[in-house]
């Protein structure tokens, strides 16, 4: 599904000499590695805070835990997403509000997100889903409208530009109250082990978050509030410096993979392309078509008899995993978040993608069609 070696190899002298720096600085937490990353993701988002974490569920938990919210608020959340989106809301004793997407995008709108308010609504999270950014110029209007705070998942399409209607452009995860991302090692821009960080352009909701991700002190040993423990290591800051100078052009490759397989699949009647926002450009952090004849895992068989790999993101909707059982009753249902979680299949799609083997990989939908 994805080629972290090939990557590496090419970039394998100044990731090496990166590691060795740290390792002979003996500067593991929070070095000036820590903070070279985060001025340069700064740079690169154009954002005033960027405060690296441990990972991306940090981030979502730390960025709930500073909007000061209580236990049995509500969070809107897409249905369809992975689990460490709703997750964070429950372990906060937060009510996880599970709602539908758009068929096409996989994410959310502004007129999904209005529905889904009530009086006890105190954050909206959208999911930008598959490396492509959702409804969000929709979303904020509804946000400013009832006053409600925005966190944007932001792991799956780190590097992915917004447009406004007036022409601005924003980079995604920039655009809400705080932006959360992952950099585990499959990401657009991963690490060689966990990493994450926030972002945002409020001076005091960043003063707040690095407390909260440095155990609630601002002055060590004094603890203002009860916070966590979550940073970014200097080794895996050290290889993100390197990355981020490619990020671009890995997205750039990833999207040479995605226009190949839409030219080959376009003309299939039974399969879906995915739809291109025309607000946001798209990163393919995962290629994802719909197979709209009922023959989804038929498909999957096939290939993996071929050798080819593909994943289902996500099988199963959100208010269907035994974990949240008590936040919904067994007749809840969402149309499109059940539909789409039995016709989305992902393809391999990287930066290192040869043409022999993507040549493979059409050949082998091809064929089963």
């Amino acid at each position: 599904m994805v080629d972290v070696r090939s990557q590496y190899l090419k970039i394998k002298d100044e990731v090496d000499s990166g590691i060795q720096e740290v390792i002979e600085s003996c500067a593991f937490i929070n070095g000036p590695k820590v903070k070279e990353f985060q001025k340069s993701l700064e740079d690169y988002l154009n954002v005033k805070h960027v405060i690296p974490v441990a990972n991306g569920t940090d981030a979502l938990q730390i960025a709930l835990m500073t909007l000061g919210l209580k236990p049995g608020d509500e969070v809107i959340v897409p249905a369809f997403t992975y689990v460490a989106t709703a997750e964070v809301i429950a372990l906060l004793q937060l009510i996880p509000v599970m709602v539908d997407v758009d068929p096409n995008t996989f994410n959310l709108t502004g007129d999904i997100v209005e529905q889904a308010i009530t009086e006890k609504t105190k954050a909206i999270v959208p999911v930008h889903l598959y490396g492509q950014c959702a409804d969000m110029e929709n979303i904020l209007k509804v946000s400013k409208k009832y006053n409600i705070p925005v966190i944007e998942d932001n792991a799956q399409s780190i590097g992915a530009t917004y447009t406004f209607s007036d022409g601005k452009q924003i980079k995604s995860g920039a655009i809400g109250d705080i932006g959360c991302t992952s950099f585990y090692p499959s990401k657009n821009l991963g690490a060689y082990g966990d990493g994450g960080a926030m972002y945002c352009n409020n001076d005091e909701l960043a003063q707040q978050i690095r407390m909260i991700a440095n155990h609630g002190q601002k002055k060590r040993y004094y603890h203002e509030l009860v916070g966590c423990n979550s940073r970014l290591d200097s080794i895996q800051a050290a290889i993100l410096i390197i990355k981020l100078k490619h990020l671009d052009t890995y997205n750039n490759a990833r999207g040479l993979v995605a226009s190949a397989y839409d030219s080959a699949f376009a003309e299939i009647e039974a399969l879906q392309i995915p739809e291109r926002f025309e607000s946001s450009s798209h990163v393919f952090h995962q290629y994802t078509l719909r197979v709209k004849n009922g023959k989804r895992d038929e498909l999957k068989e096939h290939l993996n008899s071929l050798g080819v790999p593909s994943m289902i993101y996500y099988p199963v909707p959100l208010y269907k995993q035994n974990a949240f059982n008590n936040y919904n009753d067994a007749s809840f249902s969402l149309t499109v978040t059940e539909l789409l979680s039995n016709e989305v299949i992902s393809l391999p799609i990287h930066s290192e993608m040869k043409d022999e083997h993507l040549n493979y990989i059409i050949s082998a939908v091809q064929k089963f069609f």
